[in-house]
Order: structure tokens, then C-alpha cells, then sequence
């Protein structure tokens, strides 16, 4: 069985997360820029970074995945580009895949959403699902590039004792609402925040939206990710504690910063009911 003082989330910063669990290592959104440097985000425009990652990519770990939500040059920059070993199995959408691949990114895996992707080591299991997104309101979304949220099931002889759910870049959509329905009983909710603004339109969650996406999705705990990070960045880590206090949900959250780590909630086994491995086992 699993230990579950080995599964950790480690908050790089903006969207980028090291977590450790039943033997994997998964990287997500790697996002390595300096402070005062550029993200292109297409169309001729880029936004500014405000704050330093707590790490450098050469001092990652031994990776066995990344999970990449969408091409954005805060998400996937010319670092992680230039540094990221190109055999490393990328799990994405198809749109951000083939431009991986155009890269030398080989092992790049794009999914529609509720398609998904396998991994084993030995008894345990990682299984993760593309799940549907929305980065933009109107037509405005037709300028950006698709994207998605992701589930994330660690899994032991079978059992999932451990489910994440990484929101990705999206505004509060119709789309999202299907996602409890096929994954309840999300141990750990990670929400990407920040209310960014592009072209004046926002299109990412706001505090507010954050707080309607904790009332859908109903996580046992939830992380705030992706704030404060870049000049395009509209809504501050604050509007979304003042909103989350408001709604008297306070006790879910906890507020990692950059360079903190996380320790994961693993299921002892018959605490709640089984949840069997979807697709191959």
C-alpha cells in the first residue's frame, strides 16, 4: 500500500506544481520565467511576470509525466522548451500535442476532453482525464488556444484512493457542470485564479468565480493556483480569500505559496466507497 506521507504537492509557482504520489512524479504547466520576463500569449501579446519560481528547471526531480493544460507562454514557456527532456510523455490537448511534437516533444499525448491516459508502476496506477474548459466568454474564445482541466486518479490494486482535479484556465461555463457528475468525490480541488484580463475580457476565474467552481465541484479540500503571477493578472489571491470567507467556506481552503508543499490526503482503504480504476487496469 501506498505511503501517504509520499504524496505531495510542491507549488513552483503560477501554475506549476510538483506532485509526488504512489511512486509517480508528475510536473504540471511548467512555467520558468524570471521576474520582468515575457509570456507570449499569441496574437502579438505577452504579459510581464511579477514574482520568481521556487525553483529552477535543472533542479527538478525525475520526471515520469507532464501535464500541460494548454499552449500559453505562462503555461509552457521557452525554458521548458529548451530544457524539458524530449522523451518525457506530455499528457495535453490535441492542439497543444501537435505543436509539442513540431518541438521534438515525441511522446506528446492530446486528448479531447473525457478521453484519457494511462500510466502503472507495478500495483499502482495513474489515470489521467481530460475534462472540458472554457478560456474565454463569446467569440473572444475563438482568439485563444484550446484548453483543458484535468482529473488525475492514483490508484492502488485497483482502488482509487487518491483523485485531483486541476481546473486549468477556464472562466466559470455550462461545460464545467458535467465534471461532478462523472468524477465526484474530488479529495483535492486545484483552481486556477488570477481573473486575468486580455483585450479586456476576462478569461480566467475570478475570486468570485472561484468560489462558484468550489460550490460545483465540491472538493474535500481545494488550492488556489495561479494568481498574482503576471501584469494580466486582474484578480488578486485576496479577492478570492474575501469571497471565499463570505460563502463561510474557509475550512476547505488552504492557501499554498511558492515554494510550500502540500501533503496530499490518500484514502485508507474502506474510508469511503470504493472507486474502481477507469480504463485498463
Amino acid at each position: 500500500m501506498p505511503d501517504p506521507a509520499d504524496a505531495t504537492v510542491f507549488f513552483v509557482g503560477n501554475a506549476t506544481m510538483i506532485i509526488r504520489s504512489h511512486g509517480f512524479t508528475l510536473l504540471t504547466d511548467p512555467n520558468f520565467l524570471h521576474r520582468g520576463q515575457r509570456a507570449h500569449l499569441g496574437w502579438g501579446l505577452s504579459t510581464r511576470r511579477r514574482t520568481e519560481p521556487a525553483m529552477e528547471v535543472g533542479e527538478l526531480p525525475p520526471l515520469d509525466l507532464v501535464v500541460l493544460s494548454h499552449m500559453h507562454g505562462d503555461h509552457w514557456d521557452r525554458i521548458a522548451r529548451n530544457n524539458l527532456d524530449k522523451d518525457l510523455p506530455i499528457v495535453t490537448t490535441r492542439h497543444a500535442a501537435a505543436r509539442l511534437r513540431r518541438q521534438g516533444f515525441g511522446h506528446a499525448v492530446g486528448l479531447e476532453p473525457w478521453e484519457y491516459h494511462h500510466e502503472r508502476h507495478g500495483d499502482s496506477t495513474l489515470t489521467v482525464t481530460a475534462t472540458p474548459a472554457r478560456h474565454a466568454p463569446g467569440r473572444a474564445s475563438s482568439l485563444m488556444p484550446p484548453v483543458m482541466g484535468s482529473v488525475l486518479d492514483f490508484a492502488h490494486a485497483g482502488e482509487v484512493d487518491l483523485r485531483l482535479h486541476i481546473s486549468g484556465d477556464t472562466i466559470m461555463d455550462e461545460c464545467l457542470s458535467e465534471i461532478p457528475r462523472r468524477f465526484p468525490d474530488i479529495d483535492v480541488g486545484i483552481v486556477h485564479l488570477g481573473g486575468t484580463r486580455i483585450l479586456g475580457v476576462t478569461v480566467t476565474m475570478d475570486g468570485a468565480q472561484g468560489v462558484e467552481w468550489l460550490r460545483l465541484m465540491q472538493p474535500e479540500s481545494a488550492l488556489p493556483i495561479h494568481y498574482d503571477d503576471y501584469e494580466a493578472f486582474a484578480s488578486p489571491l485576496k479577492d478570492f480569500q474575501q469571497h471565499v470567507r463570505q460563502a463561510g467556506l474557509s475550512h476547505l481552503v488552504h492557501y499554498l505559496m511558492r515554494g510550500e508543499t502540500y501533503r496530499l490526503p490518500v484514502r485508507q482503504s474502506g474510508t469511503r466507497p470504493r472507486r474502481p480504476v477507469i480504463g485498463p487496469g
